[in-house]
């Protein structure tokens, strides 16, 4: 599958909206990253409480 980013800039030859769709994908990926390790403490907690 292409990657949206580049979709869009092989459509438009746009490079400032090639980049901004990379740092909000990099954006979203380092959010999903500080989701698990949320989780992964918050479960850590939980079993260690018990």
């Amino acid at each position: 599958m292409l990657d949206l980013s580049w979709k869009v800039f092989s459509h438009t030859g746009n490079v400032d909206t090639y980049l901004l769709i990379k740092e909000l994908e990099r954006d979203s990926e380092a959010g999903s990253e500080e989701a698990q390790e949320v989780s992964d403490t918050e479960m850590s907690i939980d079993s260690s409480s018990k």
